[in-house]
Parts: C-alpha cells; structure tokens; sequence
C-alpha cells in the first residue's frame, strides 16, 4: 500500500528547478507519483515502502542540486510553518548579503577598475584587467556559487534550468575574460584587442540576486493568511484542576478539561459552554461579522473572541484535532496544489532551457559572422544576453503565487477552496444548483408567523413541552424566545396525525390541524360562534400555507383562539445571496425533495424561477448530471451529508455549514458559515484568480516573446540597439516580482 510523504526542499528559484526535482523522483523506483510544489518549497510523493524509503527520497532530491530534510510527520503545522520561515529568512538574509557584498564590488569595479580600462592597450589596461579578475574572483565563487554548482547538477542529470542560462551566460564572459587577462600578449600579438567583460559578469550577477531577494520578501507575504490563521490561538488557557485555576500553556490542555474565558479573551480550544452567557465573535473563521450567542450546551470554537460574558467551557478538541488547525492544514494543502492551467506553462518549462540555449548558440554563430566589428564582442554580448533575458523565474511564478494568495484569502472570507484545480473550476461555474433545506433555508422548524395572543401561546407552548414533535420544539421555543413563564400541563394527551389536547392551569387547551382544533370548539360552543371565529383564522391558514409554513390552530376552553405558522425560516441573507448570484451572469435553479407548493413559495421568497420539486435523494444526483449534460458547468450547494452524491457528481460541490462536519473534508469548497453569500465570493475570488493568473501567464509569455528577439539583436540592423546582460538581468528581475505583486492584489 501506497504511503505519502511531504519533503520540504530549497533552493528552488522557477518553473525549471520544480520541474526537475519532479522528473527525478518521478523516475525513481518506487515512486508512484510525486508533485513538486515552487511556492511552498514542497515535495509531495506517494512512494511504496518496500522498494523505496523517504530517506532515499530526499537523497534523490539532494542529488538534484537542491536542499531536502527528512519530513517530520509529529511536527506540528505551527512548527513547520516556523521551521520554513526560518529557512526562508536565512536565505533571504543570504542573498540580502551576497547582494551588497556583489554591488558594492561592481561600484568599485566601475569607480577604479574601469578608467584603467579606458585605454585598452598599456600598462593601465593591463593592471586594470587583473584588478577587475581580482574583484571578480569573489562574485562567481562565493555569491553566485550556488547558479554554478545547480547548474552543474542539473547538466549530470541531463536537464538545464534558469541557473543554466546564468551560469552559461555568466561563466561564458568570465572564461572568455579570464583568457583575455592570462593571455593578454598571446591575444595582442596576433592583432587583436584583449576585451573583458568582468563588469558585465558582476552586474548580471548583482541584478539577479536583487531579483531572487525581492521575490524571496515578496513570496513570503503570500502566506500572511495562514500565519494571521495561526497567529489567533492563543498562548495559554485558564484551566480549572483540583479546585484550583491554574494558567497553562495552550499545549498543556487536554480533552476534557474545564477551562475559564473571561470577556474579551481568545476561547482557547473547541469545546462546550458548562456555564454562563455571552455572545462569541466568530468572525475570524467564519467571517460572519455578527457575534453569536452562546450559554450552556453552545459549541464554541477555538481562537473565536468571547464579547461580553464569562464562560465555563469544557474542551472537546485540542491540538491538530480543532476546527482552526483542519482549516490551517487544508488551506496549505490547497496552497501546494496546482491548477490546470499551470500545466501549460510547466509543458512550456520543459522544453523552454534547450530551446534558449540553441538561439543563444544561434545569435553567437550569426553575430560573429555576420556581425559589426568586433565581432566576438557582439556575438558573446548578444549570446549571454539572450541567455539572461530567458530566465523563466516569472512564467513559472504565475499560476502558484495565485493559488497561494487566492486560498489564503478565501480562508479569511470563511470560505475554504481545495486546491488549484477547485479554485479554477468554480471560476468557470455558470450555473448553481441550491439545495433547500439547510442551504437556502435554517434547516429547521420555526414559528415564522403568530396571530394569537401571549397568554393563547404561554398555554400552548405549556402544553407541547409534553411533546416530542418537531414542530412543537418550535412553539415552545418561541413563547421562551417572548420571555412567557411556562407551566406544566396538569394532563396531555396525543392525537397522532392531528395535534395535541391538554389542560393547562386550569384550562382546556388543543393545538393541532383545522379539524382537531373545529371539533373541540363545536363541542364547547355553537356551530355559529365557531364559525364566526373560524373565518378569520383561515384566512390568516391561507396566508400562512401560501408562503409554505404550516398553520397550527390554538383553541382554548372551546374558543379558538388563534393560529400560528411554521416553517423552516428562509435565511436572511439568502435573498440577496441569490440577487448577487444572478447579478454575476450565473443561472440559479432549487432543487428540493420538498413539494411543490412549499417549493414554489421558498423559491418566489428568495427570487429563484427555477425549482426542481420533489425530488428524492437519491435523484438529485441524476438531476445535476442531466444538468451538466445540457452544456453547464454545475455547482451543487448543499450541507454536505444527504447531498453528498449531488455535492460530488457536481463540477463543484459546495458544502454550507460550520466547518465542523465531514463536508468540510470531502467538499472542493466549503463555506464556514450559514449564509450563502459565501457561493457568490467563491465564485467571486475564483473568477478574480483566473483572470490573474491569465494575466500573469500572458506578461512571462510576452516578456519572452519579445525579450529574447530584442536580446538577441534583431533591433540592431535597423535601429543600432543591442541589449546588455545587465540590463536583461534587470528586466527578468522586474518581470518575477510584477507577477508576485500582480498575485497579491487578490489579498483585498
């Protein structure tokens, strides 16, 4: 059986580094497949055990020309994330160094090596050849070592990458420099002019570390979310054990523990309020902005903001087992995923270093042919210059920077999108399946509508709280919700299909259906009085079935006293959800096993034209496939559980709830809170990721397309431009971090 490992793995600067280290474990025995990941510096790889073992695994990656660790699967995602900021915040802190050492060795090249250089020929230009060879020394074997020796472990395995083209290009001019110095007389005496071009090796040098240096800082805001994520668990928690309340560090908690949350404290773990009142800000996971209530029973969740109130909760999960670190471990999850569309520019990666490497021959050839005088310096200027211009740093940037940034904003908003390929196809969705129950709904019964006085409904709810029918929870929930003091019922009795009669502090009560609550008030009163308090009542029944609640008559002593409507309450954000929905060009359909007509009021309440009625379970699946068969790229939106075949049948099965469920591991997306506003910002973000990643993939594309003609000197014959390595090096700087920042708009 297949096992799956994670190795973190450095030094990887682009598409071609990724690539490679993928190819090589790919070819590796044992390895079953294997997913290389550039933004999280990751390997992922589904290996057998019995032929190979990961130790082996990040030997293989090691031989590469590329850092690996063992994975530690104990360590915490706090730790890992800590152990990669410190790996990352050293290298970036290395080339930070190696940046200035190299900048300040070219400014001292340019202010004393080059006015030696200025006559090429004497005893200054001789000196000023071996000064610049001095300077130089530093720059190719201390900070731009690690382009040469990648560079040579990706040739022993017959592959090239960007440090190809700089080591090539650089090495080519410091070689040819370096024979220009040594054999300086040998050159001149067969009538040629020594040129060097250390300067030019220094400057591409610098200028490329200043771009590994800003894309370094820039992908390291990439993951923000997951560290503000991280950065709302508290410390410590306030734990009560032997009587006594002891402060502990948040690790020391355990299942089961009663823990002390006074107002305006961080709830520390899961768990369940034992006791006390609050409201509970939940809008750092859910991004619902409204505090919840919360008193004894409430599930609270860690991280969240206890408002107002003290509470004694006791924890129901600690550790890796919360709700926090579930997001936590499926949001990195989904940042080391890819999307579809990121397999062109990985196609394009693999074949992108040879073909450069042969127009940069090519230029060489032709230049120095055909080329002005003189021409070996034109042919290595165009030749290294094509070479540093071509650096895919940016193409392969495009797409995963996206995917980082986008997933990470999609946490904050509540929603939660797995991976790459979830995220592009939610962009693509045009049409919306929603469930009802539980989606467009509160998933519950609830007294939506009374026209009964306090003292009819005290009676009644009274009575139903004998009852175990649903709807009965509702009504005694309502005269609780009034603040009704409630008695018990002196007796009770069920009349199954029909409702209940009972005595209630000295009074007859029924509630129940039209017929049940008629026959007791024509046994009390006459067929007249009862007809005259009938006919208002069913007027308001009418009202009350027509917008798809159930009315539930209250006769009290033989008089009817009133009616009162239940339903399962639309929520209040679904009408605008739907609007919104629309609004963005997507078509939105009902679909629910419910019946027609309560159907048809749900749906005309929330602005739906759409509505599939009656349909059982096990048919819903069968719908969106007849839907996805017409052309339309579905998303199905349902809690998750009695929808799980729709959810999963669909192109993009969106799961509502707390986040607490199973949905939450089995949907594409799932959104953290109850509102279906969060379908229009999946779709919203998803659709906002697409475009940047389009537009990200068009500039590396361009700045290829354009860059290496104009490198390679196509402008030259008309217009005299030829372009220099330093400034090609300065361009493919500005081409990788105007990606990254183009990606980091989708923060807000």
């Amino acid at each position: 059986m297949a096992e799956t490992c994670e190795i973190p793995v450095g030094g990887m600067t682009c598409a071609a580094c990724s690539a490679r280290v993928q190819r090589t474990l790919e070819k590796t025995p044992g390895v079953e497949r294997a997913a290389v990941n550039l933004m999280t510096g990751t390997a992922r790889v589904d290996y057998d055990p019995r032929a190979v073992s990961p130790e082996r695994l990040v030997e293989t990656i090691r031989g590469t020309g590329y850092g690996a660790e063992l994975p530690r699967p104990e360590a915490s995602i706090e730790s890992l994330m800590e152990a990669q900021d410190a790996e990352r915040a050293g290298e970036t802190a290395d080339l930070r160094l190696k940046f200035w050492v190299t900048i300040a060795i070219a400014v001292l090249a340019a202010g004393m090596g080059m006015p030696l250089m200025e006559n090429q020929s004497g005893p200054s230009a001789e000196l000023g050849r071996w000064f610049l060879l001095a300077l130089t020394l530093p720059v190719v074997f201390w900070s731009g070592r690690h382009f040469y020796t990648r560079a040579w472990a990706a040739f022993r395995h017959h592959s090239a990458d960007m440090n190809t083209l700089i080591a090539v290009g650089t090495g080519a001019a410091f070689v040819f420099s370096v024979f220009m110095t040594v054999g300086a007389e040998w050159v001149r005496a067969r009538g040629l002019v020594p040129h060097v071009y250390f300067e030019v090796v220094m400057w591409v040098v610098a200028l490329i570390l200043l771009g590994n240096l800003l894309e370094a800082r820039a992908k390291g805001r990439t993951s923000d979310a997951i560290r503000r994520l991280i950065g709302l668990r508290p410390d410590t928690a306030r734990v009560v054990r032997g009587g006594a309340e002891l402060e502990v560090p948040l690790a020391d908690v355990r299942v089961g523990d009663e823990l002390l949350v006074r107002p305006g404290e961080r709830i520390p773990t899961d768990g369940v309020v034992l006791d006390g009142t609050s409201t509970v800000d939940e809008s750092m996971l859910t991004g619902e902005p409204l505090p919840v209530a919360k008193s004894a029973g409430s599930e609270v969740t860690g991280a969240t903001i206890n408002r107002n109130g003290a509470l004694r909760i006791r924890a129901s999960r600690v550790g890796a087992d919360t709700v926090l670190s579930r997001i936590i471990r499926l949001v990195r999850e989904a940042q080391g995923s890819k999307a579809p569309i990121q397999r062109l520019a990985d196609r394009i990666s693999a074949v992108f270093v040879p073909v450069v490497i042969s127009i940069a021959i090519a230029t060489f050839v032709i230049w120095f042919d055909l080329g002005p005088a003189p021409r070996h310096l034109h042919a290595l200027v165009a030749a290294v210059t094509v070479l540093i211009i071509a650096c895919p740093c940016a193409m392969g940037l495009a797409t995963p920077t996206a995917v980082m940034v986008s997933t990470g904003r999609g946490a904050e908003l509540g929603v939660l999108i797995r991976g790459g390929e979830a995220l592009q196809r939610t962009g693509d969705v045009d049409l919306v399946v929603l469930d009802k129950t539980g989606t467009i709904t509160e998933g519950g019964p609830a007294v939506t509508r009374i026209e009964l006085d306090d003292e009819g409904l005290r009676l009644a709810a009274s009575l139903e709280q004998l009852s175990e029918h649903p709807l009965a929870e509702a009504i005694v929930a309502a005269a609780r919700k009034r603040g009704l003091a409630l008695e018990d019922p002196e007796r009770f009795a069920a009349e199954p299909g029909r409702g209940v009669v009972g005595r209630v502090a000295g009074h007859d009560v029924v509630l129940g259906n039209r017929s049940l609550a008629e026959e007791h008030a024509k046994a009390a009163r006459s067929i007249e009085e009862t007809a005259a308090e009938l006919t208002p009542l069913d007027v308001h029944a009418a009202a009350m079935a027509e917008d798809g609640a159930t009315p539930v008559y209250v006769a009290v002593d033989g008089r009817l006293a009133g009616v009162v409507a239940i339903a399962d309450p639309i929520r209040p954000t679904s009408r605008d959800a739907v609007a919104r929905l629309r609004g963005m060009g997507l078509a939105v359909v009902m679909l629910t096993g419910d019946d027609r007509r309560t159907a048809d009021a749900v749906a005309r309440q929330v602005g739906i034209d759409r509505v599939v009625a009656e349909v059982l379970p096990d048919r819903k699946l069968a719908e969106v496939e007849r839907l996805r068969a017409k052309g339309n790229v579905v998303a199905m939106v349902g809690d998750g559980l009695n929808d799980a075949p729709a959810l999963a049948g669909a192109d993009v099965g969106i799961a509502i709830g707390t986040g607490t469920d199973v949905a939450m591991e089995t949907s594409a997306v799932t959104l953290m809170r109850g509102d279906l506003g969060g379908v229009a910002d999946a779709v919203a973000l998803s659709r906002r990721t697409l475009r940047v990643m389009k537009q990200n993939l068009f500039w590396a594309f361009i700045y290829n397309v354009i860059g290496i003609p104009i490198a390679a000197g196509v402008l030259y014959p008309a217009f005299g431009v030829q372009l220099t390595p330093a400034f090609a090096a300065a361009a493919m700087a500005v081409s990788s971090v105007s990606v990254v920042t183009n990606s980091l708009r989708l923060r807000s």
